[in-house]
This record gives structure tokens, C-alpha cells and sequence, in this order.
């Protein structure tokens, strides 16, 4: 018996499941973030919810358009600083957050800090 293979879906494509759980452990760690650091706020579950959102739609846009990856240590000094350089401007997208300039470079350390350690690109 042989098992069919879709010809449309590539072999490093992930399936519903995975995304749902990647940006339910985005969406944990720009929390985590946002609390301890400074000058980074968001208000609110749903404040939490569209932040996640709104930085991984940035991040794809950035990733397709520019072809960088935004992860704080992923890749080097250019993740880093697309990183916080999203996490900036997320904040005229989601109006339950507010992030000055140094909270955002610091919340990038933190989330990339945190992408260390829980499994799985957050961000």
C-alpha cells in the first residue's frame, strides 16, 4: 500500500497544529517580555493576543520582502536589530501596547533570551 503525497505541500511546511502552537508560545514569551522589561507594556490578554499577531504579520512581511529572519539571536546583530525594530513598530498596530525605543532593544534581548530557552522559533 502505497501513502499519497500531496505535490502542492513542500516538505518543511507546517501544518495548522504546529503554527497554533507556535504563536500561543509567541504569544507567552512577548508577555513574559513585556513584564519584565521596561519600558515595553501591553495591556491585557487580547492586548497580548494582537501583539503576537501583529509582530509575526511584520516579521512575514520582513522575512518574504526582505529576506531577513527577525530572531533576536537567530542571525546576529541584523536579527537583533530587525527584532526590536519590529517589536517598535508593532506598537502603532496594537493599541494595548506601548514600547519606547530602549524597551524595544531590550525586549528583543529578553525574547531572544527566551528563544533559547523554550523549544521552537517564537518569534
Amino acid at each position: 500500500m502505497s501513502e499519497e503525497r500531496n505535490p502542492n505541500r513542500t516538505q518543511d511546511s507546517p501544518s495548522w497544529g504546529k503554527l497554533i502552537i507556535r504563536f500561543i508560545l509567541s504569544a507567552i514569551v512577548i508577555a513574559v517580555a513585556a513584564f519584565i522589561t521596561p519600558g515595553f507594556r501591553i495591556e491585557g490578554l487580547w492586548g497580548v493576543i494582537f501583539a503576537a499577531l501583529a509582530i509575526s504579520i511584520i516579521n512575514y512581511i520582513l522575512e518574504r520582502v526582505f529576506n531577513v529572519d527577525a530572531s533576536p539571536f537567530g542571525r546576529g546583530v541584523i536579527g537583533f536589530i530587525v527584532a526590536a525594530i519590529v517589536i517598535y513598530i508593532s506598537q502603532f498596530i496594537v493599541p494595548a501596547m506601548t514600547v519606547t525605543f530602549l524597551g524595544a532593544i531590550i525586549g528583543a534581548i529578553v525574547i531572544g533570551i527566551l528563544d533559547i530557552v523554550i523549544p521552537g522559533k517564537t518569534i
